[in-house]
């Protein structure tokens, strides 16, 4: 005889399940194939554009997509602008003066809403600005699972809470992913979009000149990359400056990044965290992914796809939004 607590546990794992491969049913790369078959091709193709006057443009995309996806899940709640009642993520501590890319995304809705009107959502938009972003810069290409919905509001506590911060150690890093159902693998795999693009400053001169109050630098920096470093961040300055997260192809879609951080070349606190962490489990990864490419490529497909799969508003769930920085009808 099966206990009510057992058979209670049985029927909600059975309800699990059924809610999961539901919400995969519902994503899937052939969404829009007769409402909007060019969708992707529109999205990279302003892309393309963009990046002819901005290099940075790609690596500020596919952030966008990340930042969004860690907060009530993939539902362009990033995307909305303050409103009577709507607090911005754009004003969280993690968003401020530091996304970017927002012009891009409404050229993106505009040419979709030209060629079908009411069709792509938001939300899908960010997904495939990713992947155009990462395999025009020299990355892989995968089919993107579309059918997201854009969310009714924004949740400005929830992106100072749950998105990974770059002066977060990797205990702090690994919850972080967790908590969003995204592993180990995964965290050093999407960690390494940092292989293009820049960071400002502010977020690790800490590690220049007083790191975590010792009054020295980061041990773990190597000391000729700290020296350029200290030239670009002057301890005075403004925090604004920016330095290319990886210094040797700063601008491709490789696995460069993860060879920096053998070295001790990672920018951020929160790259070298996942080599230079005594005895952890990233280390074997780093490695793994610095000596083969096509693994690394292989490993952030499905990650990003994992990624892409949070919480999605589904079915009758939200709505699409006709301006991505507003609710409808607002």
């Amino acid at each position: 005889m099966i206990s009510s607590t057992a058979s209670s546990f049985i029927l909600s794992t059975i309800l699990l399940t059924l809610l999961l491969s539901q919400t995969k049913a519902q994503l899937n790369a052939t969404f829009y194939d007769s409402t909007c078959p060019n969708a992707s091709t529109i999205v990279r193709s302003v892309i393309q554009q963009a990046l002819q006057s901005d290099i940075r443009i790609g690596a500020s995309l596919i952030r966008l997509h990340f930042h969004d996806c860690f907060v009530n899940g993939c539902d362009a709640s990033i995307l909305l602008d303050n409103s009577a009642n709507i607090q911005s993520e754009k004003d969280a501590g993690p968003n401020t003066n530091s996304t970017r890319g927002f012009d891009v995304v409404d050229n993106i809705k505009t040419a979709l809403e030209n060629s079908c009107p009411g069709i792509v959502s938001c939300a899908d938009i960010l997904a495939l600005a990713a992947e155009a972003s990462v395999s025009l810069q020299g990355g892989p290409s995968w089919s993107v699972l579309l059918g997201r919905r854009d969310s009714l509001t924004a949740n400005q506590a929830g992106a100072n809470s749950s998105i990974p911060s770059p002066f977060e150690n990797l205990s702090n890093l690994t919850s972080k992913f967790s908590a969003v159902g995204l592993d180990t693998t995964d965290l050093v795999a999407l960690s390494g979009a940092h292989t293009f693009g820049r960071a400002q400053c502010r977020l690790f001169v800490n590690r220049l000149y007083n790191f975590s109050g010792t009054g020295n630098p980061d041990p773990t920096l190597n000391s000729s990359y700290l020296t350029t470093l200290q030239q670009t961040c002057p301890q005075s300055g403004s925090g604004f400056n920016v330095a290319n997260l990886d210094v040797t192809t700063p601008d491709s879609f490789d696995n460069n990044y993860f060879a920096n951080l053998q070295t001790g070349q990672g920018l951020l606190q929160s790259d070298q965290e996942l080599f230079s962490t005594s005895g952890a489990p990233t280390i074997s990864l780093v490695n793994t992914f610095s000596s083969n490419q096509t693994a690394f490529f292989q490993s952030f497909t499905q990650s990003m796809i994992k990624m892409g799969n949070i919480s999605p508003l589904i079915g009758s769930n939200g709505e699409i939004r006709s301006d991505c920085k507003k609710v409808n009808g607002s």
